[in-house]
């Protein structure tokens, strides 16, 4: 699902991508953060990152202010098998703006990786509250 396409947000409301991270992909974000690299696990930055993503592009898209991010992570994700991300909108408060996220990472057999929840200022994204 994409936002582009919708009027308006709605509860309920959600998108998801699919990815898939390799060892070149966790030794690129060593080389730009100098994070220590792991050869056991996706880093918990890569997953937060395709929540990131979901957020700016697809629900609620471009405009979106991330506010605030808390992410229980479940058990380590696996290198070379793929990962969704899911966000899908619990709460709409058009007063202020806010639009309050599930986020959720599974791997392709459905198990935990994460969830949480995100919080975004949905001002600047066209016609989000119409």
């Amino acid at each position: 699902m994409t936002n582009t396409a919708n009027p308006g947000l709605a509860l309920g409301m959600s998108t998801e991508t699919t990815r898939l991270f390799t060892a070149a992909d966790i030794e690129a974000l060593h080389a730009v953060s100098g994070a220590p690299a792991t050869r056991t696990a996706v880093p918990e930055a890569l997953v937060n990152g395709m929540f990131s993503f979901l957020l700016g592009v697809d629900l609620p898209g471009q405009g979106t202010n991330y506010l605030k991010q808390e992410t229980e992570f479940l058990q380590p994700a696996p290198i070379d098998e793929p990962l969704t991300a899911r966000v899908e909108i619990t709460r709409l408060r058009p007063e202020k703006h806010l639009v309050d996220l599930a986020t959720t990472c599974r791997t392709s057999d459905g198990t935990p990786i994460a969830r949480g929840r995100a919080l975004v200022l949905a001002r600047d994204v066209a016609g989000a509250f119409t």
